[in-house]
C-alpha cells in the first residue's frame, strides 16, 4: 500500500472528529489572541492523534507547537482559529484548523518513513494583528523547509493574490464645549473624523483598482450637546505590493492631515498590530498542490485567471517571504454568501465546509508526500 493511500485510509478513520472540531470552533467563536478554549481543543486532539505538543508556545498565550518525526525537512502547516467580531467564523478559520489538523493526524504515523519532521502550529491572532509575524519574529519559522494552509472561499484558486496590508489607528484631539449655547468655544474633533473620511473617499478616484482602503469611526463622541473633543478611527490600507503600499500610505496620511489642519485638531496615527506583507506562492508546491487536489476531486483555478482587485490580505504572506509557502483557496460552494458575512460563517458547517476539510488535509497531505518521495526540496523557493 502507497504512502497517500495510507494518508487516506487514516484520514477517513479521524474525518467525522474533524467535523465535529470545526463546528465545535462554529458554536464556540474566540478573536484574535482570545482563542484560550479554541487552542486547548485543537491541542489535546493533536496530543490524541501522534504529536508532542507544547503549548502554549513562542511567548502567546494562544499558540501552540504539535511535532511529529525526529529528523529530516520540516514542513509546518499553519492552523488558524480566530474568529471575527460580530460574525464568528466567518472567515472560515474553524475548516483551516482543522484541515490542518486532519492533514497533520494522517500524517503523523508516516513522518518517520518519509524522512521529515512535521508540525502543526497553531497560530492565532490572524484577524487585525498578524500573529504569524510574532511567531515568525519568536523563530517559529527559522528551520521549516515549507510552509502551508488551505482556506475556504468562493472560488478554488490554488495560487491566490494576497494584498499588502497596513492597520492604522487614527486619532483627532480637540477642545470640548456647549454645542448649543458656546460652540465657538469648541475644537470638533468629529468634524476631522469627517472630513478624513471624505478625504479617503474623495482619493478614491486616483486610486489602482488593487488599492484599498477602508475604516470605521469607532469613537465619535459622548453626547450630542458636546462638542466632541475626542475621536477615533480604525483604518487598513492595502495594495498590491509593499512598495506600493508605502506610496499609497503617503497620500492617506496627507489625507488624514489635511482633515487635522481643516478642523484644529491634533493627530495621532499609530499601526495597529503588524503589517502584512504581498505573497509568494511557491512554485514546485503550487503544481503538486494542484495535481493533489485535482486527484480528490478539485481542480483548481489559477490567480491569472481571476481579478487581482477582489484580493484580500494574510499574514501567512509574511511567511511567504521567508519560507516556502502556499495558501490555496477552496470552494465551499456557497455564493452568494463570501467571505467575513454570517451567511459564509454558517456554510462552513454544511457538506461544502466538510468537503473543504477533507480535500484540503489530503492535497496538503499528498503534497508533503510527494516532497519527500520526490527529494523536491532542493527546488523550493526558487
Amino acid at each position: 500500500m502507497d504512502h497517500k493511500t495510507n494518508v487516506e485510509r487514516k484520514f477517513k478513520a479521524v474525518e467525522k472528529e474533524l467535523q465535529d472540531l470545526s463546528r465545535w470552533l462554529y458554536e464556540n467563536p474566540e478573536t484574535a489572541f482570545q482563542e484560550h478554549k479554541s487552542s486547548a481543543r485543537l491541542t489535546a486532539y493533536l496530543g490524541d492523534n501522534g504529536f508532542d505538543v507544547e503549548y502554549p508556545a513562542y511567548g502567546l498565550d494562544t499558540a501552540f507547537v504539535a511535532r511529529a518525526g525526529s529528523s529530516g525537512p520540516e514542513v509546518i502547516i499553519c492552523a488558524e482559529y480566530d474568529a471575527l467580531p460580530g460574525v464568528g467564523q466567518a472567515c472560515g478559520h474553524n475548516i483551516i484548523a482543522a484541515a490542518a489538523a486532519g492533514a497533520g493526524a494522517a500524517l503523523a504515523p508516516l513522518v518517520d518513513e518519509l524522512g521529515l519532521r512535521l508540525t502543526v502550529l497553531g497560530t492565532p491572532g490572524e484577524e487585525h494583528y498578524g500573529g504569524k509575524v510574532d511567531l515568525i519574529n519568536a523563530g517559529a519559522f527559522a528551520n521549516a523547509a515549507a510552509a502551508m494552509m488551505i482556506h475556504p472561499s468562493d472560488h478554488n484558486t490554488v495560487d491566490p493574490v494576497f494584498l499588502a496590508n497596513k492597520h492604522l489607528d487614527l486619532e483627532f484631539r480637540g477642545q470640548a464645549a456647549h454645542a448649543s449655547a458656546s460652540p465657538w468655544e469648541g475644537v470638533n474633533a468629529l468634524d476631522a473624523a469627517v472630513q478624513a473620511y471624505i478625504n479617503i473617499s474623495t482619493l478614491r478616484q486616483s486610486m489602482y483598482p488593487t488599492d484599498k482602503i477602508h475604516g470605521i469611526i469607532t469613537h465619535g463622541g459622548d453626547a450630542p450637546n458636546i462638542i466632541p473633543d475626542y475621536t477615533k478611527m480604525v483604518w487598513y490600507i492595502r495594495a498590491l505590493t509593499s512598495e506600493r503600499l508605502e506610496e499609497l500610505q503617503q497620500r492617506v496620511f496627507a489625507s488624514f492631515e489635511s482633515a487635522a489642519t481643516a478642523s484644529g485638531c491634533t493627530i495621532e496615527i499609530t499601526n495597529s498590530g503588524h503589517p502584512y506583507t504581498d505573497m509568494r506562492n511557491d512554485s514546485v508546491m503550487v503544481e503538486l498542490f494542484a495535481k493533489n487536489s485535482a486527484a480528490v476531486g478539485r481542480p483548481m483555478g489559477r490567480a491569472a485567471d481571476r481579478d487581482d482587485a477582489g484580493a484580500g490580505s494574510t499574514d501567512m504572506a509574511n511567511v511567504s517571504q521567508i519560507v516556502p509557502t502556499i495558501h490555496p483557496m477552496l470552494d465551499m460552494n456557497c455564493y452568494p454568501a463570501v467571505n467575513h458575512q454570517r451567511e459564509f460563517a454558517a456554510a462552513t458547517i454544511t457538506p461544502g465546509g466538510e468537503t473543504c476539510i477533507r480535500d484540503g488535509a489530503l492535497a496538503m497531505a499528498w503534497t508533503i508526500v510527494d516532497l519527500a518521495v520526490g527529494n523536491h526540496w532542493g527546488e523550493l523557493g526558487r
